[in-house]
C-alpha cells in the first residue's frame, strides 16, 4: 500500500461521517485517513458524496454526526476559517470570488501587508509578483475578478490558496475550465507543492487526469466509500465500474445524420461585436448539431450570448425558421425560441437558493399563469414529469437547488429550457463539473433532441465531446470563423482532432 511504500504520517482522520440534506443521505459512516503529504483523490458520480466530504474536511459545512481529526487531534470546524487556521484551505468547484473587488485584493483579503494599521500596497503588490511568478499564471493585479474568464476565475481562487500556505488544500473539480495547457500548467504546480510537503485533497471527474497526478484514489457511491487503492493499480475502466457499481463504456451515442433536404432553422448573418466578433456567419439545420471548437478567448461562448441577447451585437441579422428575430435582450431570446445553458450554472444559469420548480419554470411565468395568478398546480405537475423524463434526483420541484449535486443541477438546467421546447438550443459547456454516468445521459439528451428536429449549437472546451456529438464543427479564432469541418456517413475522416486543432492554432 501506499502508506507502507512511503510511510507517511496521518494527517486527516475520519470516523463514522455522515451528512444528510433533507430526504437526501448524502454522507454514510465514512471512514479515511489522508496521510501528510500525499495526493488524495477522490473519485465518483456526481451526487456521490465527493465535495460533501470535502466541504467536511475544510470547515464549509458541518457533519450531522462522526469525527474529523487533525494530526491525532479531535476537531470541530465551523467554519472555514476555524480549518483554515489548521492549515487546512478548499478550492471550491464553484467560483467563490467578491465579484467588484480587483484579482490583487481578492488573493489577499484578509492578508494585506500592514504597518501599524497602515495598509502596505507596494509590499502586497510584492507578494503577488511573487505569487503569479511561482504559479505562471499571467494575471492582472488590478482586473476586476466579474471581468474575468471563468478559467481566469480559477486561478484567482488558486492563487488564494497559495497565499494562505495552506498544509492541506483541498481542490474540487480545479480543471475543469481550463485549457489543455493552463490544466497542464496547474497539474505541474500540484506537484511542485507536492514536493514542497503539501497535502492535495484532489477531487476530479477527469479520470485520466487522476491517475495522472494522485497516490491514492478512494471512490465514493451513494455516500459510501467503496474503496481506498493505489492509483497505480487503477484504471480509468476499473474506476468506472467501481464509482456506478458496473461496468460501462464511455462512448457517444451513433449520429444521426439529417436529411439532406432538412430546412433551416436558425441563420447568423454578419454577426459583429467590437473586440470580440467579427462577420459570425452560419446556419444549423433541423435535427443538426453545430459545435464551436476553439482556444480559450476564440469567441465561443460570446458567440453564445451574441445570439441569445446577452451580449450586444454591434451588427448582424438573427433568423429562426426563415423569418428575421429582433433580440436584442433575453427575454427577446427566449420569445424567438432560442435557449442559452450558460457555463457557469451558479453564476448564469440558476438562483441558487430557489426551489427546483420555481427555476425551471421562470422564464415560462407568463405561460403557466391566467392573468396575474401562477398556476401553481400546473407548474408543480408538469416540473414533475420533466424531472422525472430527466432523471433528476430527488425529482422534487420544490427541494432546493442549492442542495443538489453539480450534476442534477445541471439536469435542472436543461429542464429550464425544455419546460418549453425552443427552436434552437445553445449548450455552453453542458457537461461542465459532471461525472461520467451524468455525461452519458446528458449527451443521450442532446442527441435526442436533435433527432426531434431541434438545432443545436454546442460548444465545449472537450475536443472529444464536440468531435462524438457534432455533424459539422466550425473553428473560431480571434472572434472569427477560420475553419469548416463537416462529418457525413460517406465521409468519417474530414471531421478530426488534428485538423481542428491545426486551425485553431493557424497552423493549417
Amino acid at each position: 500500500m501506499v502508506e507502507e511504500l512511503h510511510n507517511p504520517q496521518p494527517l486527516i482522520e475520519l470516523h463514522g461521517i455522515s451528512k444528510r440534506f433533507g430526504g437526501v443521505q448524502a454522507l454514510a459512516d465514512i471512514d479515511l485517513t489522508i496521510y501528510r503529504g500525499t495526493i488524495h483523490a477522490l473519485v465518483g458520480e456526481n451526487g456521490a458524496g465527493k465535495s460533501t466530504l470535502g466541504k467536511i474536511i475544510s470547515g464549509v459545512i458541518h457533519p450531522d454526526a462522526g469525527e474529523l481529526a487533525v494530526e491525532g487531534h479531535s476537531v470541530t470546524f465551523d467554519s472555514p476559517r476555524e480549518a483554515l487556521a489548521k492549515g487546512i484551505a478548499m478550492i471550491q468547484q464553484e467560483i467563490a470570488l467578491v465579484p467588484k473587488l480587483t484579482v490583487l485584493k481578492n488573493v489577499f483579503l484578509g492578508l494585506e501587508s500592514n504597518m501599524a494599521g497602515m495598509l502596505q500596497d507596494r509590499d502586497t503588490e510584492r507578494r503577488f509578483e511573487e505569487l503569479t511568478i511561482r504559479s505562471g499564471f499571467n494575471l492582472s493585479a488590478d482586473a476586476i475578478a466579474s471581468d474575468l474568464s471563468i478559467a481566469d476565475q480559477k486561478k484567482v481562487e488558486i492563487l488564494k490558496a497559495l497565499a494562505r500556505n495552506a498544509q492541506l488544500i483541498v481542490m474540487d473539480e480545479p480543471t475543469a475550465t481550463l485549457s489543455d495547457e493552463e490544466s497542464a500548467k496547474l497539474i505541474e504546480i500540484i506537484r511542485v507543492l507536492h514536493k514542497a510537503g503539501t497535502t492535495i485533497i484532489y477531487i476530479s471527474h477527469f479520470l485520466k487526469e487522476v491517475l495522472n497526478v494522485a497516490e491514492t484514489v478512494s471512490t465514493l457511491r451513494n455516500g459510501q466509500l467503496i474503496r481506498t487503492s493505489s492509483a497505480s493499480e487503477e484504471t480509468p475502466d476499473s474506476l468506472v465500474t467501481a464509482m456506478l457499481g458496473r461496468a460501462i463504456s464511455i462512448v457517444f451515442p451513433a449520429k444521426i445524420f439529417p436529411a439532406a433536404d432538412s430546412p433551416v432553422v436558425f441563420s447568423a448573418e454578419k454577426i459583429s461585436r467590437k473586440g470580440a466578433l467579427a462577420d459570425i456567419t452560419f446556419d444549423i439545420h433541423a435535427g443538426e448539431i453545430v459545435g464551436l471548437a476553439g482556444l480559450v478567448g476564440s469567441g465561443r461562448t460570446e458567440v453564445a450570448r451574441a445570439i441569445f441577447g446577452a451580449d450586444h451585437r454591434d451588427s448582424g441579422i438573427l433568423k429562426i425558421d426563415n423569418q428575421d428575430v429582433n433580440v436584442n435582450n433575453p427575454a427577446d431570446g427566449v420569445a424567438a425560441g432560442i435557449a442559452l445553458l450558460p457555463e457557469s450554472r451558479k453564476t448564469q444559469g440558476l438562483l441558487m437558493r430557489l426551489s427546483i420548480g420555481h427555476n425551471v419554470t421562470l422564464p415560462h411565468l407568463k405561460t403557466i399563469s391566467r392573468g396575474f395568478v401562477l398556476q401553481q398546480r400546473e407548474e408543480f405537475s408538469e416540473t414533475t414529469r420533466l424531472l422525472q423524463d430527466l432523471d433528476v434526483r430527488p425529482p422534487q420541484p420544490k427541494v432546493r437547488v442549492d442542495t443538489l449535486s453539480g450534476g442534477n443541477q445541471q439536469k435542472v438546467l436543461f429542464s429550464k429550457w425544455l419546460f418549453r421546447h425552443p427552436r434552437l438550443l445553445i449548450a455552453d459547456e453542458p457537461t461542465h463539473g459532471v461525472d461520467v454516468g451524468a455525461k452519458l445521459a446528458i449527451y443521450q439528451l442532446i442527441t435526442s433532441l436533435a433527432r426531434e428536429g431541434m438545432a443545436v449549437l454546442l460548444i465545449s472546451s472537450e475536443l472529444e465531446e464536440v468531435l462524438g456529438l457534432a455533424h459539422r464543427v466550425l473553428v473560431l479564432r480571434q472572434g472569427r470563423i477560420v475553419a469548416e469541418f463537416k462529418d457525413s456517413p460517406n465521409d468519417r475522416s474530414s471531421l478530426n482532432e488534428d485538423a481542428i486543432m491545426r486551425a485553431a492554432f493557424a497552423t493549417l
